[in-house]
């Protein structure tokens, strides 16, 4: 679809805010489930949106800085992918090629995380020169600066691929023969799958794995309704309480069976 002059704005602001808050990790902005959703809003595609972003959040979990090895850029993942999933106009068909698309996306984007970070170092010592002149000004001027250019780093390309006619990605996306279309959605959903994988594998203990057996059962219902789930999951979650108060209270044996707080438990085994 061929996006207005607001609608592009509106789409820039987000990829702004996205870049941003992929350092100060406070409102969210650059969660694929956030990002991808406000775009399809401001682009009258909410339901892509928050499709695709969710996939893309579920793929996100698994990713984390760790040391010195930084994660698959997910703010650049999700902007990019949302505004050629939105221009190239295949609806839910496009979401597997979109999701493909966002982890090459994640990881290109990279260059431009590494990029940013060395200017932000030297924006650093321009700050300890005016810190020891005192100058408070000053250094919040180049904060301000450091910041601006993460927001960057996600505004620009965005705006460049909205720069790109409509036409030329639906051609593009249309050219792609079936055999890759195809193997970019089933990989997409195979990382999908990945990233939850690992998130389970960091919470699961003894305490909730019958949980999860009876969530993954009910979800093969299509008969139920996401609210219908939504309050079995809760009974369970009151049960699950109402057993662990009775376990941290109870004496002796009973209480040597477990400590009483899995999540407690599940911190200290991760």
């Amino acid at each position: 679809m061929d996006l207005n002059a607001i609608q592009v704005i509106l789409v820039i602001v987000v990829a702004f805010l996205a870049g941003m808050e992929g350092v100060l990790d406070e409102w969210q902005f650059h969660q694929p489930l956030v990002a991808c959703t406000l775009i399809g809003l401001v682009t009258g595609n909410l339901t892509l949106g928050i499709m695709l972003g969710g996939s893309l959040q579920m793929i996100a979990l698994g990713w984390a800085n760790i040391g010195a090895a930084i994660a698959p850029d997910t703010a650049l993942a999700a902007v990019a992918s949302a505004i050629i999933l939105i221009k190239g106009g295949q609806g839910t068909k496009g979401i597997g090629t979109a999701t493909g698309l966002a982890i090459t996306l994640a990881v290109a984007g990279l260059f431009l995380t590494m990029l940013v970070r060395t200017i932000s170092t030297a924006i650093v010592h321009i700050m300890d020169k005016y810190a020891e002149e005192g100058n408070w000004r000053m250094i919040s001027v180049w904060q301000w600066i450091a910041v601006c250019l993460q927001g960057l780093r996600i505004a620009i390309p965005a705006g460049l691929l909205l720069a790109i006619p409509t036409e030329t990605v639906r051609s593009a996306l249309a050219a792609m023969p079936a055999w890759l279309s195809d193997g970019m959605t089933i990989g997409g959903g195979m990382v999908v799958a990945v990233g939850y994988a690992m998130v389970i594998d960091m919470m699961v203990s003894r305490e909730v794995w019958p949980f999860l057996a009876i969530g993954f059962a009910l979800a093969g219902d299509k008969d139920l309704t996401l609210i219908a789930l939504g309050a079995i999951g809760l009974s369970m979650a009151l049960m699950y309480l109402a057993l662990e108060e009775k376990v941290s209270k109870g004496s002796g044996d009973v209480a040597a069976a477990g400590t009483g707080d899995p999540l407690g438990d599940i911190i200290d085994d991760y």
